[in-house]
């Protein structure tokens, strides 16, 4: 499975261009995942429900199915928060799983970055990415640049660079 990852600082866009990318690669033909980091005090069970319930009263992993889906929560009550690869490896193999965030993980990633935001460029530091998507044109980088208003090329970009035969994978 292909790994490429989603990165920049808070509000640069991120999961507004994986929202557009997603459906680009499907288009493609591909079989799509995502993992989004997000921060430590996300839950997405609810006061009252039966799997909340359930955690409340110390189980360890709830598994929530129907027909249209299934979720498991894992209750991280004594171990650190897990790794990009440990994360990984729960997830069903498909052509290309986009990770959102992890930006201090050293993996294949896409800097989102605007220059009417905060914080500096990423890619001026971290190795791990391979291309920037901005609005910017004024960007100087030695990186592809890619169009941030133009998912259907990003698309084409993760595609032509992992997931074709001969692909460069980084």
């Amino acid at each position: 499975m292909k790994v490429v990852g989603i990165s920049g600082w808070s509000g640069n866009g991120k999961t507004t261009l994986l929202v557009k990318l997603i459906p680009e690669l499907t288009k493609l033909g591909y079989r799509v995942s995502s993992l989004k980091h997000a921060h430590h005090n996300f839950d997405v069970d609810k006061p009252g429900k039966d799997s909340y319930r359930h955690r409340e009263a110390g189980a360890e992993e709830v598994m929530v199915a129907s027909a249209a889906r299934w979720a498991l929560m894992h209750e991280n009550r004594t171990e650190q928060e897990p790794d990009l690869n440990e994360l990984i490896s729960h997830m069903t193999p498909v052509d290309i799983l986009l990770v959102e965030g992890f930006k201090r993980e050293a993996f294949p990633k896409i800097e989102v970055w605007r220059s009417d935001e905060n914080g500096p460029p990423l890619h001026l530091t971290d190795k791990s990415i391979i291309a920037v998507a901005t609005n910017n044109p004024d960007v100087t980088t030695k990186l592809p640049i890619l169009n941030l208003d133009n998912p259907s090329d990003i698309a084409v970009f993760i595609e032509e660079r992992f997931l074709k035969p001969g692909a460069s994978h980084g």
